[in-house]
């Protein structure tokens, strides 16, 4: 008896200018290097018309939030930091949304989970910034749901690059996969 895959939805987080834009608050160098790997990912599913979610980080503009006891008021709505970096906008179509959040998780407080489910998807490919950050809190919600989790390693990392190599170590042993970008996209 075959097992059929299951069906796979793409989560872009956070590819917004305040990580990928010099002279934003969150830039740093590297990150410049998951550009064609999220670029990559993006057509891929654009082209098999797979869902496509951009995972965004927005905050009320002038209300307080609880985040910000962490960090500098930062991607409130209507904000150039919180705008999408060029090339990276969502498109008109029925299989990209966008789901914003306030925390780290793409999960946490959206209805990302109801989305994913209605679409009878099983199976997440999560792509962005930052690896010890969002990407993490990301992929240990969608694990807790019941998601299959899929990282590529060439579509995130991190200022801190020994925080992104612990992060991919336990999501590789405790949460998903960390796979290469070549395999990412077949999944798709």
């Amino acid at each position: 008896m075959t097992t059929s895959s299951p069906k796979t939805a793409l989560l872009l987080v956070d590819v917004i200018n305040s990580f990928y834009e010099a002279g934003q608050p969150n830039y740093y160098p590297e990150v410049a290097a998951t550009l064609p790997a999220l670029a990559a990912l993006r057509d891929t599913a654009r082209e098999r018309d797979a869902l496509l979610v951009h995972s965004v980080e927005r905050h009320y503009r002038g209300l307080e939030d609880f985040e910000f006891a962490k960090l500098p008021r930062h991607h409130q709505s209507g904000e150039h930091d919180a705008d999408y970096f060029p090339g990276f906008e969502p498109v008109e179509r029925a299989n990209e949304i966008v789901v914003p959040k306030r925390r780290y998780s793409g999960f946490y407080a959206t209805d990302l989970d109801l989305v994913l489910r209605e679409q009878g998807i099983g199976r997440v490919i999560v792509a962005g910034v930052k690896t010890n950050v969002c990407i993490r809190a990301t992929v240990q919600d969608a694990f807790a749901g019941g998601f299959e989790v899929v990282v590529p390693r060439e579509a995130t990392n991190s200022n801190r690059p020994h925080l992104a190599a612990a992060s991919l170590e336990d999501i590789e042993r405790y949460f998903g996969s960390v796979v290469s970008l070549a395999d990412a996209l077949e999944l798709l």
